[in-house]
């Protein structure tokens, strides 16, 4: 096992990393920018190196800095959390080349899956079912009408590289077309260096579904049940739940078949995301990401598995230890990301924050690393908290969660809280009767 882990994050995910590390008798390095100089994980952390200032690119994106720091504290390894460079197949080689371990799967499994192409046309390979669309990049607006008329509208432009919904743009019909093409390509080209799109055939009421899945390299692939993450808003998840109040036991085993398989032939190593839109029974993969996901909680409540933990074990060449057989999914998990947002313009409001009390009890879990006193710096993501609960039923675990965010108190910034309690008092939130488009729909009204 590592002696010392170099974590190459921020925030809650700095945070949630470290404490798994300490379970492990690990010691870890906490990086940051000036920026972040009195937040918690470097707080908390066994030792901190400065990294740089605010700005990420100068500080969290800045790789020659990272891998300075990880060889002037001895570290021995490198977990990348979420965003940032975690899913950056270049850091991940330097990281090997200068004879440290990345905690994630290998830089080609990375590639491969980053580009959303190349990952489509791999699973098809393997026998996954897809979103009907182009089979690769779509070079010209002539070429974009061609496969639009073939799949017949409404359609998706969509960048092959990232994510978060830019460089996403919908065509509802063939007049539109060209303005979803020519802004998903400018979008795609500020976000990510990469203008390349592609053309998949837009759902109208699809659930999207997630299946969390570990690998140990050593041939052994489980899956850990599926998360529901159809409450978004341009693309971005408020609220997720495993399992989905759509999904059969017949449909879970199904999905989780295909996944382990396609996933075992792959090779694939540490944990990984795979994403499919589910509709009218079908199922069909959208992306992979290899990677720990925001919504890991939710997973972790109902398994009672520590995903960051094993991430950990894998990387240091450790085995699983069980099988599917052993994996025992227990009642229902709720996640609320809760942001530094005004509720009803989703305008960020960084600030000092001048109280917290976070909410607590049975079944209830925080991931945040706020504290009073705190200032929420205006560079990065605007997630502050997570809160999580878990209940036999998702009906408790509704009634749980609509208790804790009444609880939560966060003073001096605005947050998101008020949007969710109105969620979770909605009857057909309740009722699990929502697609992908519903919070759109919820947050205008």
């Amino acid at each position: 096992m590592f002696q010392k882990i170099l974590i190459a994050n921020r925030g809650e995910i700095a945070l949630r990393i470290q404490r798994a590390c300490r379970e492990l008798g690990i010691r870890t390095v906490a990086v940051h920018s000036t920026a972040d100089a009195e937040a918690m994980h470097v707080r908390l952390a066994d030792e901190s190196v400065c990294i740089g200032p605010p700005s990420a690119k100068d500080s969290y994106l800045n790789i020659p800095s990272i891998l300075s720091a990880a060889l002037v504290t001895d570290a021995e390894a490198i977990h990348p959390g979420y965003g940032f460079l975690a899913e950056n197949a270049g850091f991940a080689e330097m990281v090997e080349a200068h004879g440290l371990t990345f905690i994630g799967p290998s830089p080609e499994h990375i590639r491969t899956m980053g580009d959303k192409i190349t990952a489509k046309r791999a699973m098809a390979k393997l026998g996954v079912p897809l979103v009907a669309g182009s089979d690769g990049a779509v070079p010209d607006i002539a070429r974009a009408r061609d496969v639009a008329g073939h799949i017949g509208y409404p359609v998706l432009v969509k960048a092959t590289a990232g994510g978060g919904g830019r460089g996403m743009k919908v065509a509802r019909d063939a007049a539109s077309l060209e303005d979803a093409f020519r802004v998903a390509r400018t979008e795609a080209r500020a976000a990510f260096g990469n203008d390349a799109v592609y053309i998949e055939k837009y759902l109208d009421h699809p659930r999207h579904i997630e299946l969390q899945v570990l690998a140990d390299g050593h041939g052994n692939v489980v899956h850990l049940g599926e998360r529901d993450c159809s409450l978004q808003r341009r693309h971005q998840k408020l609220l997720e739940e495993a399992g989905s109040p759509a999904l059969t036991a017949d449909a879970r085993n199904r999905l989780g078949a295909t996944a382990t398989k396609a996933l075992t032939a792959l090779g694939y190593r540490n944990a990984g995301t795979l994403e499919f839109l589910y509709q009218d029974g079908q199922f069909a993969f959208i992306e992979m990401n290899t990677r720990l996901q925001v919504e890991h909680p939710v997973t972790e409540m109902v398994c009672d598995i520590d995903l960051v933990a094993e991430q950990i074990r894998i990387a240091a060449g450790a085995r699983l230890g069980y099988g599917q057989s052993d994996i025992r999914f227990t009642g229902h998990a709720i996640e609320c990301r809760i942001t530094a947002e005004d509720p009803a313009s989703f305008v960020p409001t960084p600030g000092r924050v001048t109280a917290f009390h976070a909410p607590g009890g049975p079944g209830v879990r925080i991931d945040s690393a706020l504290y009073a006193g705190y200032f929420v710096p205006p560079y990065y993501d605007s997630l502050v908290a997570k809160l999580i609960v878990h209940a036999p039923t998702r009906a408790d675990a509704i009634n749980r969660m609509r208790r804790a965010l009444d609880e939560f108190a966060i003073v001096g910034i605005q947050t998101t809280i008020p949007l969710h309690q109105r969620i979770v008092d909605d009857p057909e939130f309740q009722r699990g009767d929502y697609t992908i488009h519903w919070l759109e729909q919820f947050v205008a009204s």
